[in-house]
């Protein structure tokens, strides 16, 4: 029973410290994100239903990528501060006394730490990537209603070169696309080229591909059949396709809009079973940084616990009663760690080293470190 009541009280004491920390660090960004920006929030605010809608709908998806992005800082922090407060108030001497070990009293904080990791990476996985259509928000582009650059590429299963003037991610709309077309599908011309192409997911009737509405070239589509490539049908008409009007067409394409125009956003949001469809969509060319990242995502727990153990030593080993010091030790080992970590991961996306190995080269670095410190374990 006396065990049951001290895990409640160290808990609570962590559970508190992390969402402090959080909460603190959360506030502090949108604060200075949103009086930054506020301008364009209120020119963005009638047609976005309302400042207070824009602002949850922009910053409710945004604090959860923070989390992600600040997980292990957070959780390290939490940890550091709960010990080092519990050894200020002399509590853990208490605990001592009665016989409870170092190792014993900071059970319920490891085993709240991983519950944390746990949903860090039911946040990374499930969460984020139903949100990725409002992560790719920017402040400057509320709405989703302003013209950006698209860069043109290929789709490498039927090598059309996908480019248009502008995209617009409100309605997943390319403005003036013009499509170049190889020599296996030029027969109607080299270029198709319309007002506007939307993209528009795979259904039961059709692939997935992009729409182009309002077709200036070639001319007299509607009056010519489909074409294919390898058996499989590339350029829909309405000369086969009753669902068509006679001045569009349909290019099918495995790449989507957020693949052809989220670049960052899409690879740091999409989850880990995305990715590796990515990698495996004959349409995509993805580089050593997506691979990279893969292997980021399934090595990520581990080095959340790896940071966890490098960090919680400094304060039970040394006893360390000043939160503020200890803080500042969270602080400096989590520096060092991203540092590490970026740099292999730099290392892996220029190929000067597999991107396995950048992955998990920082986590094979620290281990040994990490069970060097925990000696206390065993106290």
């Amino acid at each position: 029973m006396i065990f049951k009541i001290i895990d409640r009280y160290i808990t609570r004491y962590f559970v508190q410290s992390f969402f402090v920390c959080y909460f603190s660090l959360t506030c502090i960004y949108i604060v200075f994100d949103f009086f930054t920006n506020l301008d364009e929030f209120l020119r963005a605010a009638d047609n976005g239903g309302g400042l207070a809608q824009l602002f949850v709908l922009y910053y409710g998806p945004q604090t959860l990528a923070f989390l992600d992005r600040v997980l292990g800082l957070l959780v390290l922090t939490a940890a550091m501060f709960t010990v080092a407060w519990l050894q200020r108030q002399h509590e853990i001497t208490a605990l001592l006394a009665a016989g409870i070990s170092r190792t014993r009293a900071t059970i319920p904080v490891i085993v709240g730490a991983v519950c944390f990791i746990a949903f860090g990476v039911v946040n990374r996985e499930i969460i984020l990537p139903r949100m990725i259509h409002l992560l790719s928000r920017s402040t400057t582009d509320l709405l989703g209603e302003k013209a950006r650059t698209i860069q043109a590429r290929y789709d490498n299963s039927t090598d059309i070169l996908l480019r248009g003037q502008a995209a617009y991610r409100k309605d997943q709309r390319i403005a003036q696309p013009n499509f170049l077309l190889p020599p296996n599908l030029d027969q109607y011309g080299g270029q198709l080229i319309a007002e506007n192409a939307y993209y528009v997911p795979p259904t039961q009737d059709h692939p997935g591909g992009y729409l182009m509405d309002k077709m200036i070239r070639p001319k007299n589509l509607h009056e010519k059949p489909s074409l294919f490539w390898k058996g499989r049908p590339v350029i829909l008409t309405p000369h086969d396709h009753a669902w068509l009007k006679p001045d569009q067409c349909f290019v099918v394409s495995d790449i989507d809009f957020e693949q052809l125009t989220g670049g960052r956003v899409w690879r740091e949001h999409s989850s880990t079973a995305t990715l590796i469809r990515g990698l495996h969509n004959p349409s995509l060319d993805l580089g050593a940084d997506v691979r990279v990242r893969v292997h980021g995502r399934i090595v990520q727990p581990l080095r959340d616990l790896n940071l966890l153990f490098l960090g919680l030593p400094l304060v039970v080993r040394r006893e360390q009663r000043n939160v503020f010091v200890a803080l500042g030790l969270g602080v400096l080992v989590v520096s060092l760690f991203t540092a590490v970590m970026l740099t292999c991961e730099y290392l892996g996306s220029i190929y000067l080293v597999s991107p396995g190995l950048a992955a998990w080269l920082p986590f094979f670095i620290f281990v040994p470190l990490a069970v060097a410190q925990m000696d206390w374990l065993w106290e």
